[in-house]
């Protein structure tokens, strides 16, 4: 049985991989965190997770939670996430990281950090990873005379815009003709004038309680295809999450992804 500690336990996310977990045979919870001075810090997880969570109490403590764990799953904030990684590194134990918005030298301190075990992606949907995998092909084919845009649709209290999945999905087809001058576009008024062809479009739509819509549009004459994604609930987030951590317990050290658990790619993200 893995021994797992969740933080970010209150949040959307982790409430929804909190109950998952507890009915999920191969694990064990052992502790569960949220950010000091948290509401919720010293009250029972039957709060959030139902009556199965009772007997965990919320803490703050986040090296002292990791002793009797295998892994970590956590959905927080960038600069809490990037300490979690240090600190679990420090203590050999494994880190499933969703928390989005990472700037690029918060990124290059995660794949600094010496002795790191790891997933780090910005979607840990099953779905999503196939999406990313199908765009990566998608755009080594469609690689003259198509047009790629992104629109990305999220709940109105998510904080950071674009999203990273949109983000990543920009990148993947960026890298898909690495010697383009890119140009990337959030929005478009006014007399823009004619599309460059090296232009990418990512557009953020917030409203409701979206769970989480990408769609990537490639534009051609004649004809256009396009490839979405859409979550309708949290679990599915919780639920390759939970997948993730399971695979990465008997991993060597190394930062890897979703498509890394997935089987497909290679060995390091």
């Amino acid at each position: 049985m893995i021994g797992l500690v969740i933080t970010g336990v209150c949040g959307k996310v982790g409430s929804a991989i909190l109950r998952l977990a507890l009915t999920d045979p191969g694990f064990r919870v052992c502790r569960i965190l949220e950010a000091k001075g948290h509401p919720s810090i010293g009250k029972t997880g039957d709060l959030i997770a139902g009556p199965e969570a009772g007997t965990l109490v919320i803490e703050d403590d986040f090296p002292t939670a990791l002793a009797e764990c295998d892994v970590v799953i956590d959905f927080t904030e960038p600069v809490s996430s990037v300490r979690h990684v240090r600190i679990a590194a420090e203590q050999g134990k494994a880190i499933v990281i969703g928390t989005t918005g990472f700037s690029p030298e918060a990124r290059t301190e995660i794949f600094g950090t010496k002795g790191a075990r790891a997933v780090l992606s910005p979607n840990m949907s099953i779905g999503v990873n196939l999406l990313f995998a199908l765009v990566e092909k998608a755009s080594s084919v469609l690689d003259t005379g198509y047009d790629a845009e992104i629109v990305e649709m999220h709940h109105k209290w998510k904080k950071d815009a674009p999203s990273g999945t949109a983000v990543s999905l920009k990148n993947i087809i960026e890298s898909s003709k690495p010697g383009n001058n890119w140009i990337e576009v959030a929005g478009r008024t006014g007399i823009w004038g004619e599309r460059k062809e090296e232009e990418i479009g990512v557009f953020s739509v917030r409203g409701g309680d979206t769970v989480g819509e990408h769609t990537v549009i490639y534009a051609g004459i004649g004809e256009r295809l396009e490839l979405t994604h859409r979550a309708f609930s949290r679990e599915n987030f919780a639920r390759g999450a939970l997948r993730a951590a399971a695979w990465l317990v008997n991993r060597q050290p190394g930062i890897y992804d979703m498509r890394n658990v997935l089987g497909l790619t290679g060995p390091e993200a």
